[in-house]
């Protein structure tokens, strides 16, 4: 007996049963904390090419106070664990050298981050170091993330932010201890 070969008919929603596909392209995925504070080949072009003047003081305490974080992959991962979105345009900055993470919070909540090693607010009476606009940036001040609107700035919640930092701080002195 000798078989016949079978033709093939083309996948369409009428033939298979199956929804067409999407003729829609696809958002990409969007990048994760980590992958964002990398230090890509890219970023360091750009750092070497970057203008002169393209960093500046900027005061804290007035529209936000800065949350430092010790460890930019504490702070990375305490975004992680609060599941905000990379694409929103939190107002963040990673100073590379120091290893710190800059993630800015609304005024007046610096009690919320008490007690916990390696986090320190900067509120009035302190400046920070960021980049002058959405494109600039430097090994010592680089924007985590897009920026969408730097005078009327995305704060993460700080109340939260002090929240899952705890918990990662306690999980990692937990781990040490046994």
């Amino acid at each position: 007996m000798t078989r016949r070969p079978e033709t093939q008919q083309p996948a369409t929603a009428a033939g298979r049963g199956k929804p067409a596909p999407s003729t829609e392209t696809k958002r990409p995925k969007a990048p994760t904390w980590s992958e964002l504070i990398a230090e890509t080949d890219g970023k360091r072009a750009r750092w070497v090419r970057g203008r002169a003047h393209n960093t500046e003081f900027v005061p804290c305490g007035l529209a936000w106070d800065a949350v430092a974080v010790g460890s930019l992959q504490l702070g990375v991962d305490a975004l992680a664990a609060m599941r905000l979105g990379t694409r929103r345009g939190y107002l963040i900055v990673a100073d590379h050298l120091r290893g710190v993470l800059y993630v800015m919070v609304p005024t007046g909540h610096s009690e919320a981050f008490a007690g916990i090693p390696g986090v320190r607010v900067l509120g009035r009476g302190h400046q920070l170091l960021m980049p002058r606009t959405a494109q600039d940036s430097s090994p010592v001040a680089d924007w985590v993330g897009p920026q969408r609107d730097l005078d009327a700035p995305v704060l993460v919640d700080a109340e939260r932010l002090a929240a899952r930092l705890q918990e990662l701080v306690s999980s990692c002195e937990e781990a040490m201890a046994s």
